[in-house]
């Protein structure tokens, strides 16, 4: 517990003194649209953001609110690799990309797959 909070509400301004001399510095971030973080898998966007940074001995740390979703990221297939499946096989760009998507984008596997059908 801070102390002089004493369950009830502090007063902003002198909570603000207080952790300046602490060496904290909080801003809002203005006119954020959205967040979105990247993961390895999907994308989670945070729409109707509110952003705040808080800087403490030089690091910041920023504190997000809003709307999230999570959206599972989609295989991004190479031009090239379209191209050498449909030359292998000679089946048309969305049989070759399709195929691909099947197979988490192997080169290989698409082409057997394709071949074999």
């Amino acid at each position: 517990m801070i102390p002089g909070m004493g369950g009830r509400g502090m007063n902003p301004a002198k909570m603000k003194q207080m952790m300046k001399q602490m060496g904290i510095d909080v801003k809002e971030l203005n006119n954020v649209e959205e967040v979105i973080i990247n993961t390895a898998d999907s994308r989670i966007i945070i729409e109707n953001a509110n952003v705040t940074i808080m800087r403490v001995q030089g690091s910041d740390t920023y504190q997000i609110v809003g709307d999230a979703k999570e959206v599972p990221k989609e295989l991004e297939i190479p031009t090239e690799d379209i191209k050498l499946v449909m030359e292998q096989t000679g089946v048309s760009e969305e049989e070759a990309r399709e195929a691909l998507k099947n197979s988490n984008g192997d080169l290989a596997e698409a082409i057997v797959a394709l071949s074999s059908a």
